[in-house]
């Protein structure tokens, strides 16, 4: 199984919110962050790959407003999940 393989089930099982979730919002943040991830690091590489680097910036976009989504509606959620995924809440 390759290493993206690994990290997309590793994020997705911890951000199920129960067993075989595959559209809550946590579990599409979780896999949109390790597509992100992986595009990163193709990035680092590839420098002047101007067509992935468009859907690194719709993959981040999508992200976003799903984590706005889900922090202006369920609070609590978003902040079970932000550690779950590695990000720092930003003391608001």
């Amino acid at each position: 199984m390759s290493a993206y393989r690994t990290e997309v089930k590793k994020f997705r099982k911890a951000a199920e919110v129960h067993e075989g979730d595959t559209g809550s919002v946590e579990v599409q943040v979780a896999v949109l962050t390790a597509d992100i991830n992986e595009l990163n690091a193709h990035m680092s590489e590839h420098k002047h790959d101007f067509h992935s680097q468009r859907g690194l910036m719709k993959k981040i976009g999508h992200r976003r407003n799903l984590l706005r989504y889900l922090r202006d509606n369920d609070v609590q959620r978003y902040r079970e999940l932000i550690p779950c995924i590695g990000f720092l809440l930003a003391s608001s």
